[in-house]
């Protein structure tokens, strides 16, 4: 992946909780820092229209690519990529741009990591936003055999479970495997349950998405492209280099995340943000109910007519929400 990207400001590194990580950063260096957090399979890259548009609006903003993604190094031992290190990973951030604090914004997997933030290291938390993906309290037993009991064996988190091999299947062609993830929701999509999803006896796995893949045809494939070619090219380009493993290893440390969490405090009490995704089928707007009783200081926002990749689907909206609410609780 070149060093030079389009709609993004100049890569810069910073030797952080023991990797070199890549980041962009862009606007005024005043007031506290917007930190932009992807999720699985993309790159600080996602968050390109929203860069934009929070420098031009005047705001500090602050996009990595995390650990074991892009630019940034990736360690070769599964548990290096455990919660620990991953919000160790944005604390280290921080001190590097001299930040005390910053609102960390998270999509997808990014959003687990900002949900987290507050509870591990909540003096350097001055709010958070959700992207799709709600807050969600610590689980009475492992998340992993919840999801196996509900959704089967060949649901994709559990499936990630097993060394190597959704990795070779995805690197084996990643141009394909980013055609597979990077489309919008067939138009006609039916409501999702999401992670709440439960299967009837002898059904199949429930979001079974490596196999899903495995028996693709993207000729036949109705769900229509948002990228530019240009844009799907730095995807397909990044991880023909780096491949899926390092994004991969971070679902590798479900159940070690839950075992370290049984201290950790049980709610959020920063100003918080909620950004729900109409037609999101793994994270839909349901999956966002009950987050009051946690999440004290909370607002939420419903994004219309966007899938999953809502920063790239519909970055307007998302935009909007974002400054408004931020020009409310963190005023420039």
């Amino acid at each position: 992946m070149p060093d030079a990207l389009p709609m993004m400001p100049p890569v810069q590194y910073a030797d952080v909780n023991g990797i070199r990580m890549a980041y962009y950063e862009a606007g005024p260096r005043t007031g506290v820092p917007i930190v932009l957090c992807h999720g699985f399979p993309e790159l600080a890259f996602s968050w390109r229209h929203q860069i934009k548009a929070l420098a031009d609006a005047g705001r500090w903003v602050i996009a990595p690519d995390q650990r074991g993604y892009g630019l940034t190094q990736a360690p070769k031992a599964v548990e290096d990529y455990d919660m620990a290190h991953l919000t160790g990973d944005l604390v280290g951030l921080l001190d590097h741009v001299g930040a005390k604090k910053g609102v960390f914004v998270g999509h997808d997997w990014g959003g687990i990591i900002v949900w987290q933030m507050p509870l591990m290291h909540p003096d350097r938390v001055a709010g958070v936003i959700g992207v799709n993906t709600p807050f969600y309290r610590r689980s009475p037993v492992d998340p992993i055999a919840i999801m196996r009991a509900r959704m089967g064996d060949e649901m994709y988190i559990v499936h990630f479970q097993k060394p190597d091999e959704a990795d070779a299947i995805l690197d084996a062609d990643p141009s394909r495997s980013m055609d597979f993830f990077m489309r919008k929701p067939p138009a006609q999509a039916p409501a999702s349950a999401g992670f709440a999803t439960e299967r009837k006896p002898g059904d199949p796995s429930a979001f079974a998405m490596v196999r899903l893949f495995q028996a693709w045809d993207p000729a036949a494939d109705p769900r229509e492209k948002f990228l530019t070619p240009q844009e799907f090219q730095v995807f397909a380009d990044s991880f023909k280099a780096s491949g899926f493993t390092g994004g991969i290893n971070w679902y590798r440390n479900f159940t070690r995340n839950w075992q370290a969490s049984a201290d950790l405090p049980t709610s959020v009490t920063q100003p918080a943000l909620m950004v729900m995704a109409e037609k999101d089928a793994v994270l839909p707007p349901s999956a966002a109910d009950g987050m009051e009783a946690y999440v004290t200081d909370l607002e939420k926002k419903l994004v219309t007519d966007s899938g999953h990749w809502t920063q790239q689907e519909q970055p307007e909206q998302l935009n909007r929400i974002l400054i408004d609410w931020l020009d409310k609780r963190f005023p420039v």
